[in-house]
């Protein structure tokens, strides 16, 4: 039987450690007393075992302990640390590697000799301290970057508060500058209230004025065609001792109207319903009211007399006769077919004169067939007639209940029609000093009206999408050309035939056989509302604008397009050829007006002048100059 003692050498020896153990020698007296020692200890360690079952017992008693729940299949449970483990941690960590091989020797060697008794586990409040301490330094993390995002918040408050402190003086201001405006406009309407009643005065006293300037001109007329009388009568008297004598004195004073007054006309010249006291009559057929719904107003200029312009042509309707027979009788043959016109000069002109001779806006005009007098069409509710290029006003027609948007000269010249926004067309006669006939069967404004070269026929283009053909004779509409799906805005006739184009808000340009009241040709290619359609002199060629200021030749025997021209981003209103057909003039809503070659469709020249946009532009006859109106109250001569 090994001895104890030896036993434990032995296996001391056996150790991995390189401790070198020295082998003692116990006595056998020595081991008697180690044995009961040892009995006493576990005698010792028994009756503590005993109590603590006992005490374990009463606890059992009191509260029944939980069953422990098994831990879920795979999940990772985390074993408490042992106390070498964290002191070897702390050592490592701390760098004191001679101390950690030190207290590894000790440590094997009480492990070795069993000297190791209790809990070897790192107690919870350790642990518990080192998790506190990590959550603290988290948390100061956490306290550091809340107090950055603090830090930005104040910086970005204060700027905001700035800003807030800014807009608020502003309003301020801008609450101070309102109201001072709004004390300056009250001082303006105090001011102009007390200006009112003087230009009112001022207005009548010009009325007034321009009266007894018309009464002197027809006293210097009648005077001056008394005084022709008693020369002609003197030299047929006399004979040839007459030709010394003021032959010339009782012609016409340069005057392109007739010197002698209408049967009829009072002596002021100013006519309403009726003239020179004989009473109007009054006639409806098909919405016409006849003899009602004019006053016409003669104011002679310089050089002027106000009587009849024209000799010859309709006198207004006569009764029995139909206007209807020039449309469906053979066309004629075209005067100018043989004849070719020099085309007009634009670049060689220039602005001349300026007239405003409206109160609101010139929206069309139109030129006398064989005289130089203009008449044009205002949003002020008249018309007026001008001798060119003097400018001087011949008469004033009033009658309309709303703004006048088109005029057109009878061919003969005898006659003038209007139409406007009050959706009536009136025709205004010459000889008879008024309005002879009001057509009222258009349900919205009327946009254009033109005469057929018979001048029996009146077309009419309206904003209830229609066009209206007008037997002027026998007073009555004869036919109604339904087709567009939008506003009609303008309306011309193809030179010397039975044919008419209507340009509509439908985008689309529209040839018309009046004689069966069908469309014949229409022409796609706008890409917005068309403004105007007009022929060439010879009637092969028509011009078409629209509201993107773009214009458009067509070719009417090929029915197709010859040439599309941009003259800029402003909507291009009206437009009008030359006698030649090689030039062609666009009025535009930037003010200008340009000209354009319509072989090449070059621009030729850009005429500046007026301070709105530009609504119309027409040539004279000979291509001699031209004449434009717009939404500046004015129409100016350029030649």
């Amino acid at each position: 039987m090994t001895q104890p003692g030896h036993e434990l050498a032995s296996v001391l020896d056996e150790s991995d450690d390189d401790f070198q153990f020295e082998t003692v020698d116990v006595a056998s007296d020595v081991e008697d007393d180690d044995n009961v020692s040892e009995d006493l200890d576990a005698a010792m360690r028994s009756l503590q075992a005993l109590s603590a079952q006992g005490k374990g017992a009463e606890a059992g008693k009191r509260k029944a302990p939980e069953p422990k729940q098994p831990a879920p299949a795979g999940a990772v449970t985390k074993k408490p640390e042992v106390m070498d483990d964290f002191l070897r941690n702390f050592f490592v960590k701390m760098g004191l590697s001679r101390t950690c091989e030190t207290f590894e020797a000790e440590w094997y060697e009480l492990k070795a000799t069993g000297r190791l008794e209790g809990n070897t586990q790192v107690p919870d409040v350790y642990q518990r301290n080192m998790a506190l301490e990590e959550e603290v330094a988290v948390l100061r993390a956490e306290l550091n970057e809340a107090h950055g995002v603090a830090s930005r918040a104040s910086t970005t408050w204060d700027s905001f508060r700035k800003e807030r402190d800014f807009h608020r003086m502003h309003h301020k201001r801008v609450a101070q500058e309102k109201n001072k405006l709004i004390t300056d406009i009250k001082r303006l309407k105090e001011h102009f209230a007390k200006y009112e009643p003087t230009i009112l005065e001022l207005k009548r006293k010009y009325e007034t004025a321009m009266k007894e300037k018309m009464l002197v001109s027809l006293e210097r007329d009648k005077l001056a065609a008394r005084l022709d009388t008693e020369v002609q009568q003197s030299r047929s008297m006399l004979g040839p001792m007459a030709a010394t004598g003021p032959s010339n004195l009782g012609t016409t004073l340069g005057s392109t109207l007739q010197g002698t007054t209408q049967p009829g006309m009072g002596e002021r010249g100013s006519m309403g319903g009726s003239a020179g006291g004989s009473p109007s009559t009054s006639r409806t057929a098909n919405g016409l009211a006849e003899g009602t719904g004019g006053t016409w107003t003669g104011r002679g200029g310089p050089g002027m007399t106000t009587g009849t312009v024209g000799t010859t042509g309709s006198r207004g309707p006569t009764k029995g006769r139909s206007g209807w027979a020039t449309i469906t009788a053979p066309q004629p043959r075209h005067p100018y077919t043989d004849m070719e016109f020099a085309p007009a000069n634009p670049k060689a002109m220039a602005l001349q004169k300026t007239f405003k001779g409206h109160l609101l806006s010139v929206a069309n005009m139109a030129l006398h067939p064989t005289k130089p007098i203009l008449v044009t069409a205002s949003d002020d509710k008249t018309w007026k007639m001008w001798h060119m290029p003097a400018g001087d006003l011949i008469m004033c027609g009033e009658g309309h209940k709303d703004w006048v948007a088109g005029v057109d000269f009878n061919p003969s010249g005898a006659s003038l029609a209007s139409g406007g926004g009050d959706a009536a067309v009136k025709v205004w006669d010459f000889a008879q000093q008024r309005c002879v006939l009001t057509f009222t069967d258009h349900k919205q404004a009327v946009w254009g009206v033109r005469y057929h070269h018979s001048g029996d026929v009146l077309a009419s283009c309206s904003l209830d999408h229609t066009v209206r053909l007008w037997d002027v004779p026998a007073a009555k509409c004869r036919m109604a050309l339904r087709g567009h799906v939008d506003s009609v805005n303008d309306v011309s006739w193809q030179p010397y035939t039975s044919a008419l184009a209507t340009a509509s808000s439908d985008k689309t340009l529209s040839v018309w056989d009046a004689r069966s009241g069908l469309c014949s040709q229409t022409f796609y290619g706008h890409m917005n509302s068309c403004n105007a359609g007009v022929f060439n002199l010879m009637g092969n060629t028509l011009a078409s604008t629209d509201a993107d200021g773009v214009l458009k030749l067509w070719d009417t025997r090929m029915v197709a397009e010859i040439r599309s021209i941009n003259t800029g981003k402003h909507p291009a209103n009206k437009c009008a050829f030359d006698s030649s057909g090689q030039v062609i003039a666009v009025a535009l809503d930037s003010g200008r007006i340009k000209a354009y070659n319509t072989v090449t469709g070059e621009g030729i020249v850009e005429l500046a002048g007026h301070e709105d946009a530009a609504q119309s532009v027409v040539w004279d006859p000979a291509s001699a100059y031209l004449v434009s109106c717009g939404s500046d109250n004015t129409f100016r001569l350029w030649s």
